[in-house]
């Protein structure tokens, strides 16, 4: 069991929400911090991955938008 503390205007707002959506404000803060946790202790595709993203960048700024001629530049090249 964990005793809480709130400042006066939170602990008003808390149960001002429990009781519109017809629960304890126990539950509500119960809700809460099981919600808070779950969305804290996962984290995001692009957590996992960051440290790949960008990793082997050209530098060039251009490559999805003229893609069709840069791949026609090096074949070019290929064939010299």
């Amino acid at each position: 069991m964990i005793t809480l503390r709130l400042e006066p205007n939170l602990e008003h707002n808390v149960q001002h929400t429990a009781n519109i959506l017809g629960i304890t404000t126990s539950e509500l803060i119960h809700q809460s911090i099981s919600e808070y946790i779950s969305k804290v202790s996962k984290p995001t595709p692009w957590e996992l991955g960051k440290h790949y993203f960008g990793k082997y960048s050209s530098g060039k700024g251009n490559l999805s938008k003229d893609r069709k001629e840069l791949l026609k530049l090096k074949l070019r090249e290929k064939r010299k």
